[in-house]
């Protein structure tokens, strides 16, 4: 199990992420318009730039839904490999049997 903090860390950067997405969008379309002034182009940088870094999607980490373990994460069913294993072991998850050849 993953620390909360780390966790409530994470969560706190998503809920920043959808807030600010719609205004860093419209910032980054102007600031790659090669058609607009570069005078306009560099205020939407520095605009970009004064935007809280915790709204940036690149600082989300994928964590496992279950335990919040950040490595081995499968993004197609959000867990990690070891909750994955877990519950498809005790039969929580239809259709998946261990494998053996």
């Amino acid at each position: 199990m993953a620390k909360t903090s780390a966790v409530e860390r994470n969560r706190k950067r998503q809920k920043m992420a959808e807030r600010y997405a719609a205004k860093r969008a419209e910032l980054k379309t102007i600031a790659r318009d090669q058609s607009k002034p570069v005078e306009e182009r560099f205020a939407a940088q520095l605009k970009l730039a004064q935007l809280p870094r915790n709204s940036a999607p690149t600082r989300i980490r994928n964590r496992c839904e279950v335990t919040g373990r950040p490595r081995g994460f499968y993004r197609k069913l959000k867990m990690s490999r070891i909750a994955l294993r877990e519950l498809a072991s005790s039969g929580f998850i239809p259709g998946m049997v261990k494998s053996s050849w």
